[in-house]
């Protein structure tokens, strides 16, 4: 299989290094606005680097990975649906909920293939949560409480083109929610605290947000993230029913301290990154869409799973601006 991917910054340029080793792909051409960059991963992976981004979709590629700037997603989306190409995008869709409908009514008239970047759901925990909860394991599922925090700040330039942290962010967290339980979100009620760095404040964003989530089979749920967790990189899930409670992502590079006398120990090399701890979700996830382009697999995550979560994203946000409850039915659909 011939592959193009489009995006060679510090996820493309991973996404680059899996689809060169895949059993699968024969041949890797690889894309970017800065031609440089593209060539340095080209070089680095033993795949081609295209001229400009154009040439990906004349060259006979079978199938297309976005991993670019997300302003691009949702023309580069178009582009691979009008040649007829499956193709694997990162989140978001587009910078916005009407661009991202646009861009999913274009894949739903032609008929074509759109898998979203959710890695999570590639993730063993996750998997293995999901498992318990639908095999009735964990009995009625009451409380879940879902964590996202960044280790630092992202640079000043990319906050006002990540949509904010519900939609960049916590965005994971309402994708997994659906995902392990099989309910949808309903209501939401969301805050966010820009008492951080001023980059936040400067860009109308917040580095600290929080949210209480209401499913439909009236589960009550919390997400929390931020972008000032020093002490690492904290992903993590609790799913509490009326027979057991279990964890994602307590591991030993989990960067916890306990105060108990007998608590464990401090992390000795907690997780840096999201690339760090969720590398095999990732190969996983891309090696998924390998076998759905070649038609041998079920999409995992299509176009209007990613705008389910979007539209909680949305209402969370409309939720912090206007401080009242917000109904999901408020945000459109298809």
């Amino acid at each position: 299989m011939r592959i193009g991917l489009i995006g060679t910054g510090r996820i493309g340029a991973f996404h680059a290094g899996v689809l060169s080793r895949h059993r699968e792909v024969g041949s890797l051409v690889v894309a970017d606005t800065d031609a440089a960059r593209a060539r340095e991963i080209a070089d680095r992976t033993g795949s081609t680097a295209a001229p400009s981004v154009n040439e990906v979709f004349t060259w006979g590629v079978d199938a297309v990975v976005i991993a670019s700037a997300t302003a691009a997603h949702a023309d580069l989306i178009a582009r691979a649906t009008r040649a007829g190409l499956p193709a694997f995008c990162e989140k978001p869709i587009a910078l916005d909920l009407p661009g991202t409908l646009s861009a999913l009514r274009e894949v739903a008239n032609a008929g074509t293939v759109l898998q979203l970047g959710f890695m999570r759901r590639f993730d063993a925990g996750y998997g293995a949560a999901r498992e318990l909860v639908r095999s009735g394991r964990l009995g009625r599922l009451h409380t879940v409480r879902a964590v996202t925090a960044d280790p630092a700040p992202p640079p000043a330039a990319y906050l006002p083109l990540s949509g904010g942290l519900y939609r960049d962010c916590l965005v994971h967290d309402f994708d997994i929610l659906r995902w392990i339980t099989g309910h949808e979100i309903t209501e939401v009620y969301a805050a966010g605290s820009d008492a951080g760095p001023a980059i936040f404040r400067d860009a109308g964003d917040v580095d600290t947000a929080a949210a209480l989530l209401t499913l439909d089979d009236g589960t009550l749920a919390t997400a929390t993230a931020t972008r000032c967790n020093g002490a690492g990189y904290d992903v993590r899930m609790e799913l509490s029913g009326e027979l057991d409670t279990v964890a994602v992502g307590l591991d030993d590079r989990t960067p916890i301290t306990s105060t108990e006398p007998q608590g464990p120990p401090p992390a000795d090399k907690p997780w840096p990154g999201f690339l760090e701890r969720f590398a095999p979700a990732y190969e996983a996830e891309l090696d998924a869409f390998i076998q759905v382009a070649a038609g041998e697999l079920p999409n995992p995550c299509d176009g209007r799973e990613a705008l389910e979560a979007l539209r909680v994203a949305e209402a969370c946000e409309l939720s912090r601006r206007e401080r009242r409850p917000v109904w999901t039915e408020e945000i459109p659909g298809l």
